[in-house]
């Protein structure tokens, strides 16, 4: 917490002495939705916001500060936690979606990057990501690493950002890339499919959240289960 204060400190002492013109700035661990809304205020000129581990943010603060940054042309949110990523899909300001809140108030964004910890496969709501992201129609670079879109979302986001010049989808092992897929993302310069290497990936890679499935014992057979269930019924009848 002390280590977190004092981080938290000299980011706010830097941005007193940027005397507003601060245009980016980088964020890991230690900000929250207080931090947020000041730096809104104090960088109205902002165009790079990095957010990385920032579990301390809430759908409300970022709203809030990201309605004060009308300049902003890049935005990055990797390596949330549970907690802040269903707070960042939460219904918000009119029944706008978070995303669909920044596509809004933020128009010359260019540079989109949301990066979860891991894949879950165990994920029910696959594109709930994608409705927001297909607002960003002026977006040149997309990176999606460990998302749960499928190629139904991944198509809509392809049809609504035609500027697309980067797609990074490392991890979206939702996206099985048919032909119609392969054909729309003919135009796009630098592509990465959900099982290329991540060696060059910024931020550390964590192994998919698979589905448990409990099996049952190779001895315990259907011979076994009708002996099982005659026991059963005779001690039954020897309480009664």
């Amino acid at each position: 917490m002390a280590r977190r204060l004092i981080r938290c400190g000299a980011a706010c002492e830097a941005l007193r002495r940027s005397a507003g013109l601060c245009e980016a700035f980088c964020v890991e661990y230690y900000a929250d939705d207080g931090f947020l809304i000041y730096l809104s205020e104090m960088a109205p000129y902002l165009k790079s916001l990095r957010l990385i581990c920032c579990n301390n943010v809430t759908d409300q603060g970022f709203t809030e500060a990201v309605q004060g940054l009308p300049l902003l042309e890049e935005l990055e949110l990797s390596l949330y936690d549970n907690e802040l990523e269903l707070s960042l899909c939460d219904n918000v300001a009119g029944g706008f979606q978070v995303f669909e809140f920044v596509g809004e108030v933020c128009p010359q964004m260019k540079y989109f990057r949301l990066n979860r910890s891991r894949f879950d496969y165990t994920e029910w709501n696959k594109n709930k990501d994608v409705r927001g992201i297909a607002t960003m129609h002026g977006l040149h670079s997309l990176q999606l690493f460990s998302n749960h879109l499928t190629d139904e979302g991944l198509e809509t986001i392809l049809n609504n950002c035609p500027h697309l010049e980067s797609l990074d989808m490392r991890h979206c092992f939702n996206i099985n890339m048919d032909e119609t897929l392969l054909l729309k993302c003919a135009r796009i310069k630098t592509l990465r499919l959900p099982n290329d290497p991540t060696d060059d990936y910024d931020h550390e890679v964590q192994s998919p959240i698979r589905p448990y499935i409990p099996q049952e014992p190779d001895w315990y057979s259907d011979c076994c289960y009708s002996c099982h269930t005659r026991h059963y019924d005779s001690f039954e009848k020897k309480k009664l």
